[in-house]
């Protein structure tokens, strides 16, 4: 069978994408994981579907690299944003296995956009030890802060933490390390099993990390919006690309509200691949 793909990235995370709004793709997790393969397929952390919604103006299937169905991706996203306006859409409210989403392309160019993504609401929830948490984002996340991200073990610390028996299913992990009035995130994500250049739903998760554990919160950008809430607004370095991420604390109620994550969305090549 020949197949018509397409490869976008949002800061480094790579996918492969179809447009699957005739529901002509019905692939198994076999083809899916040959054509995230590197070396045998295109090469991609996930694959994506653009589906109809009768609800929306489009729906999103994220597949990770291991070929099953995975949760939310906010780089993902982004890039499955980017792909429809490229497809000539130009609303961006979807559907996805978290629920609704909505976008906005705030740059565009038939290559490169910069799409702001608004990612689920969350609470707070408690800490998971003295310098980590567990946040859900869309997925769940481990977020550990360390002292220095670019000599971190990443792979081995992030195996421990995947598969950690706190975690029911396994979780993303996240290393974040404040620096230079940024966050540097470095994270390894199941599915993919092994550290990616970005995790879009980490950064969220580590911006929102970053904000109930840094007290003084000095390098954030803030606004008081009322007497119970404050908007919030971080910037990212991640292995790939910077990215942004704002949202809104209630500290009466502990939720996290109109969190969006920002960040560039790239289109690479488009190819016809026989897969069997």
């Amino acid at each position: 069978m020949i197949v018509h793909a397409y490869k976008y990235q949002g800061a480094g995370n790579d996918f492969v994408i179809f447009d699957n709004r005739n529901n002509e793709y019905d692939l198994t997790p076999e083809q899916i994981k040959l054509l995230c393969d590197r070396r045998f397929g295109i090469g991609a952390d996930g694959m994506m579907l653009l589906g109809k919604s009768e609800e929306y103006d489009f729906s999103m299937r994220y597949f990770n690299a291991d070929g099953y169905e995975g949760s939310m991706c906010g780089n993902g996203g982004r890039c499955l944003v980017a792909f429809a306006a490229h497809r000539g859409i130009k609303k961006f409210e979807f559907n996805a296995i978290d629920g609704y989403h909505i976008a906005e392309v705030l740059e565009y160019t038939p290559h490169r956009c910069i799409v702001k993504l608004k990612m689920t609401d969350l609470e707070a929830g408690d800490k998971y030890s003295e310098n980590a948490y567990f946040l859900n984002t869309g997925s769940p996340h481990y977020v550990e802060f360390v002292e220095d991200t670019a000599t971190y073990p990443v792979d081995e610390k992030g195996k421990y933490w995947r598969y950690h028996p706190d975690f029911v299913g396994g979780t993303n992990v996240n290393f974040v390390q404040i620096k230079d009035n940024c966050i540097n995130v470095r994270t390894y994500e199941r599915g993919v099993e092994a550290e990616t250049f970005a995790c879009g739903t980490g950064v969220t998760a580590s911006s929102i990390a970053t904000y109930l554990y840094n007290p003084d919160k000095g390098f954030a950008t803030r606004e008081k919006v009322s007497e119970d809430v404050e908007a919030a607004k971080y910037d990212i370095h991640a292995l790939g690309d910077d990215l942004s991420v704002s949202f809104k604390y209630n500290k009466s109620s502990k939720a996290f509200t109109d969190v969006y994550l920002t960040g560039p969305a790239t289109f690479v090549f488009e190819c016809d691949i026989e897969i069997d």
